[in-house]
């Protein structure tokens, strides 16, 4: 969940209350001692675990699974960071983005190392460069297990598309859009048809951003050896001039990611349309309501494929209950537990073999119009590049954003701030 992931997130909990009870169950376990066991899995947003905690409950009496979820992936993130610092207080179980799992890697030594139990001899079960993302440079340990991938689509308004004089139909919408600076002359067009200042073309320049970033480049703001590249990766500025320009057209609701005017902007049309990830869809019905369902649809993005979040499990070494953490977090990466997801809240699986399963790739979402998003995603998994993303990249990614999001608030110019935004990512990299 790049959930939320974050991924981007779904159904913000409290984690400060939850998590702060994690690693803190029964004395003893199912097939670990006398007494009944409480696994504590912490997740950022929606992974669409429910059916396969429930399943996993059912195979394994006297085991109780209990998740608790944030919704902000920055906030989540650095409670893990010191939960796993201080060597209590971390979850059971723990999901890791992507963009977090290479500061992770720092540390191996935290973690149980999936391959002390046999994670070499499945890792057909992934995409080889996602099992490669979680395991450290000398190969001899692997953190974490993949959940899913964020493979990129656009997720748009049809009633508003028609409201604004623009076609519906998703070919013909893809048609619109071959490349972003296609997208960004749609979005003029549709705001002189909408004939409306409450209805944006998009939710907020830093999301297309990122989506065109992820796009760029096999690298963003940190080379392989860990050096901050923000001002000589072409990509970068590419990206952030094409966001500047979108929210410079007037084309932005300049709505913060999970906040919840972001939130409620996708039940009131606020806006159009959505750099959407499949990650993103289970989000995007949550807060729509079914007063909207059929009124959103998905399309390809511009530039065909793309990449926005992806998760993996990993289970703390300081934890209670670890024998059984790692059979829940390999039920829930594995096969099952990944098509479970994607049923469930269409997280699309990391497992390649998945693909050509016909409960994937012909799998349609009603609320989105019966759009096919076995066919739209899976095209985008399998045209997936891995990104590098550095130990650091959250939080520069952070400062940047916060540096875009003053130019689109009209606190700054847009050169004050590229300037406010490589000042700060050096910050952050320290």
């Amino acid at each position: 969940m790049a959930r939320s992931k974050a991924r981007w997130a779904s159904a913000a909990v409290a984690l400060t209350v939850a998590v702060g009870l994690a690693g803190c169950g029964g004395s003893g376990g199912a097939g670990e001692g006398d007494d009944d066991v409480t696994l504590r899995v912490s997740t950022f947003g929606t992974f669409g675990y429910d059916a396969a905690y429930r399943q996993f409950e059912k195979d394994h009496p006297g085991v109780t699974v209990v998740e608790s979820a944030e919704g902000d992936l920055g906030k989540y993130g650095t409670q893990l960071t010191q939960r796993i610092a201080a060597g209590n207080g971390a979850g059971d179980v723990v999901a890791i983005e992507e963009g977090q799992i290479v500061g992770f890697l720092q540390a191996p030594d935290k973690f149980v190392n999936f391959q002390d139990h046999g994670s070499q001899d499945r890792q057909d079960q992934w995409l080889d460069w996602k099992y490669a993302q979680a395991t450290t440079g000398d190969g001899k340990t692997t953190i974490g297990l993949g959940t899913d991938v964020g493979g990129l689509a656009m997720c748009y308004r049809r009633d508003l598309f028609e409201k604004a004089g623009l076609p519906t139909d998703r070919e013909e919408v893809a048609a619109l859009w071959p490349t972003w600076e296609d997208y960004v002359a749609t979005g003029k067009t549709f705001q002189e048809g909408i004939g409306d200042d409450d209805t944006a073309f998009l939710d907020a320049a830093t999301n297309t951003y990122n989506s065109i970033l992820m796009q760029g480049a096999d690298e963003t703001y940190f080379d392989r050896d860990g050096e901050l590249v923000i001002e000589s990766n072409p990509a970068v500025k590419d990206a952030w001039d094409t966001a500047v320009g979108i929210s410079e057209a007037g084309l932005s609701a300049r709505l913060k990611a999970f906040s919840n005017e972001w939130n409620a902007g996708f039940k009131n049309g606020a806006f159009a349309t959505i750099a959407c990830p499949a990650w993103m869809t289970g989000y995007i019905k949550d807060q729509a309501g079914e007063a909207n369902a059929g009124n959103w649809d998905i399309a390809t993005v511009p530039g065909g494929a793309g990449s926005w979040g992806g998760s993996f499990l990993a289970v703390p070494a300081q934890g209670d209950h670890q024998e059984m953490a790692i059979e829940l977090a390999e039920y829930l990466s594995g096969p099952d537990g990944q098509l479970s997801a994607f049923e469930e809240v269409g997280n699309l699986p990391s497992n390649p073999a998945l693909y050509e399963r016909p409960e994937l790739e012909s799998a349609t979402n009603p609320y989105f119009n019966d759009a096919p998003i076995g066919q739209l995603f899976v095209a985008g998994a399998e045209a997936l590049d891995p990104v590098y993303l550095g130990a650091k990249n959250q939080p520069v990614r952070d400062a940047v954003e916060n540096a875009m999001r003053s130019v689109e608030g009209g606190q700054r110019e847009p050169a004050a701030g590229w300037k406010q935004a490589v000042k700060a990512a050096e910050q952050a990299a320290r």
